[in-house]
């Protein structure tokens, strides 16, 4: 609004220069950047982050698979890990040798982070695995990916805001820096006859 206002004032203002004008429609194209190109971005950046999300949502919802698995014996309290799901990664886990059966039917054995507070051997827990039983992460949900896409356009749509932002600041830097050379310049013109008899001071 304040580059309309300056652009409505400086239209046929006597005192206006050349770089004043330049400024107002400066201000007026960043804005109108800032207030299309910005959301516009965003909303395109978050579509394709979006569908991007759910493809990887539905291929892990099939590769992917919850089995049981049998602990054998208790290796130890681990660190809290940085999980998709964020009620499970503040569940205390424990590292235990376990045995499970992979998806394919095979048995496997092996170390394993269990869920559980106090892990005794013959307790029971999930266990993410991949087709061949492989231990992986726990599969990507739906409403996460979403919260992710959404971070997305919002941080690109910040980012090309922020972007214009800077260019317009840079541009009327310039301007300045210009306008006071010019200043300079015209004082120095001035300068050696300034205040001398007869120059019309």
């Amino acid at each position: 609004m304040r580059a309309i206002r300056g652009l409505w004032r400086w239209r046929r203002n006597p005192l206006r220069r050349a770089t004043d004008l330049a400024e107002a429609w400066v201000a007026l194209v960043a804005l109108v950047l800032i207030s299309v190109a910005a959301p516009v971005t965003g909303c395109l950046v978050g579509a394709v982050a979006q569908d991007s999300l759910q493809r990887t949502v539905r291929e892990q919802q099939h590769t992917h698979h919850l089995v049981t698995a049998l602990v054998v014996r208790d290796l130890g309290e681990t660190p809290p890990e940085t999980d998709p799901d964020v009620t499970a990664a503040r569940e205390p886990r424990h590292r235990v040798l376990a045995d499970w059966t992979a998806p394919d039917g095979t048995r496997q054995h092996g170390a394993a982070l269990a869920n559980l507070k106090s892990p005794h051997p013959g307790d029971h827990f999930g266990l993410w695995t991949d087709a061949d039983g492989r231990i992986t992460t726990r599969p990507l949900d739906s409403p996460t990916a979403t919260t992710h896409a959404v971070l997305a356009g919002f941080g690109a749509a910040l980012l090309i805001a922020g972007l214009v932002e800077g260019v317009r600041r840079l541009t009327v830097w310039r301007m300045v820096r210009r306008r006071y050379a010019r200043w300079d310049q015209a004082w120095d013109r001035a300068g050696p006859d300034w205040g001398k008899a007869g120059t019309g001071s």
